[in-house]
């Protein structure tokens, strides 16, 4: 007996390698895809592989991938039952959330009301500190810069101010002493209002040298949470992961369990429901602290999938129709190594500046091991109006020196030409001694590569060059057959043909 399926339609409001990820799933399930799309995403990956796709605007995510209000009409015009957010613009509104469920629609995600317990980042830190889960010494009373300084006095310099509602490094200054805090609190307040509508800031300790230490978790509506182990997101750049990995080559079975326990603390504190993860701060001595919780699926999921064997969408959409969890904590273990690379359209050697333009060629590594969550593919432009990412590369192996040595090779044959990408960068920051011993902080990058130069025994010029010319034979190829097809041109003509043709010489 055929079984039926979970939802009867999912439209997906994203883009990129999230929505062509959560569309493939969806194909898996039998489940009917809907895509949106912008005016700068109309040849997107994501729109040829969903059954339908809808134009919702023009370019800049204002004026589409951020509105809620047209995506939730498309979804009912269409006969959609559920919506899925992926992760950024609409993920973690929880305004957008609760519109879902009132128009009678699932929202594959957790609920508005813990969005509002943990997307402000004061208001989780006083959810986890009476869960009892341990956090970072702070002040969050008032956002005076009167009561700022009061306070970091008392807490020790350097403080980071952080932005309420923030993440992704918004609104997040490192102070190293009263007399920068006055500037560094004005130029968070007016990054954390552009980017978060929300000016509100807040003090915490700053760890120095910590590690980045995230835990996937989930909850259902049976009153079921279990966490999928750890993640280590210490390789960063400007405050925003590039290298990820699991399990973390820092720790030991001791710290796991108990940090295990405290993200399942986190989730059954707020009673969280789908996907999530509890990030903590490790400092040198292995005490750990609650960071912030992202009410969403991470970029970096697939690092879990190949540990665990879990495929953590097909569980949010079963977690979203009401199902309970199909694993339970016990029956959970990490098999092996998995390392993510985030392949960005950026410039390393200036700052990561992001980079526009064309991808001429994407020519993406094959062989057992290695998977490549791709949005963008040849002949994709990289616009200016969202993210520069155009891949994640996981490779798994049987260990961690395995898994480095086949991400190695995978960064070695990765190939895009037409734009710069930080692909010889993370080529570099993998084969570093550090990193190939595990000595990981989220100061890697600023310590061992604040100088960082491309270096190439290659002019690029040259592989453009061949692209160049490879094109130009694709074209006169096209440009025959259609003269062929109309009638216009002789197909046995020698001149007609770029195959292999020499005149008097043997080919």
């Amino acid at each position: 007996m055929t079984q039926k399926p979970l939802f009867n339609k999912i439209i997906i409001a994203n883009r990129g390698e999230i929505a062509v990820r959560i569309i493939r799933a969806c194909q898996e399930m039998g489940i009917p895809t809907v895509a949106v799309y912008s005016d700068a995403d109309a040849a997107g990956l994501h729109v040829s592989l969903a059954d339908e796709a809808v134009h919702i605007g023009e370019s800049p995510a204002t004026e589409s991938y951020l509105r809620g209000d047209k995506i939730l009409v498309v979804a009912q015009q269409l006969g959609c039952d559920a919506i899925h957010p992926g992760y950024g613009f609409l993920s973690e509104n929880a305004d957008f959330a609760d519109a879902v469920t009132a128009a009678g629609l699932t929202f594959i995600g957790p609920g508005g009301d813990a969005m509002r317990a943990m997307g402000s980042k004061t208001a989780a830190r006083a959810a986890m500190q009476s869960a009892g889960v341990p956090v970072v010494p702070g002040f969050q009373a008032s956002d005076t810069d009167a009561d700022l300084l009061a306070a970091a006095h008392e807490i020790g310099f350097p403080v980071l101010v952080k932005a309420s509602a923030g993440g992704g490094g918004k609104g997040m200054r490192v102070v190293q002493s009263p007399a920068d805090l006055p500037n560094a609190l004005a130029s968070a307040r007016r990054e954390a209002q552009n980017a978060f509508g929300d000016d509100r800031i807040y003090l915490e300790k700053y760890i120095v040298n910590p590690r980045h230490i995230e835990f996937q978790i989930f909850g259902d509506t049976h009153g079921n949470a279990i966490h999928l182990f750890e993640r280590e997101c210490s390789i960063q750049r400007r405050h925003q992961k590039i290298i990820e990995e699991s399990p973390s080559p820092f720790l030991d079975d001791d710290l796991r369990r108990r940090m295990g326990d405290a993200a399942v603390a986190a989730v059954r504190a707020v009673g969280y429901v789908n996907a999530g993860t509890i990030e903590f701060l490790v400092d040198a001595d292995r005490n750990f602290y609650f960071l912030e919780m992202n009410t969403r699926l991470q970029v970096e999921h697939p690092v879990t999938e190949l540990v665990t064997g879990v495929d953590l969408v097909k569980l949010q959409l079963r977690v979203a129709a009401g199902e309970p969890l199909s694993v339970v904590q016990q029956s959970l273990c990490q098999q092996g190594h998995a390392i993510e690379c985030r392949i960005y359209a950026e410039d390393p050697a200036n700052n990561f500046l992001p980079e526009i333009g064309k991808v001429v060629r994407a020519v993406e590594p094959v062989g057992p091991g290695v998977r490549v969550d791709a949005g963008v593919t040849t002949g994709d432009e990289i616009s200016l109006h969202y993210d520069p990412m155009i891949a994640k590369l996981i490779v798994w192996g049987e260990n961690r020196a395995e898994a480095v040595r086949k991400m190695e090779w995978a960064l070695r044959h990765y190939v895009v030409l037409g734009v710069t990408t930080n692909i010889p960068f993370l080529r570099d920051v993998v084969a570093h001694p550090a990193f190939r011993r595990g000595d990981l902080t989220t100061n890697f990058v600023p310590q061992h590569f604040a100088d960082w130069q491309l270096h190439t025994d290659t002019p690029p010029d040259i592989a453009l060059v061949a692209v160049a010319i490879s094109d130009m034979l694709a074209d006169a190829n096209r440009g025959a057959a259609a003269d062929d097809s109309a009638g216009d041109g002789d197909r046995f003509s020698p001149w007609t043909s770029l195959r292999g043709f020499r005149m008097g010489v043997a080919r």
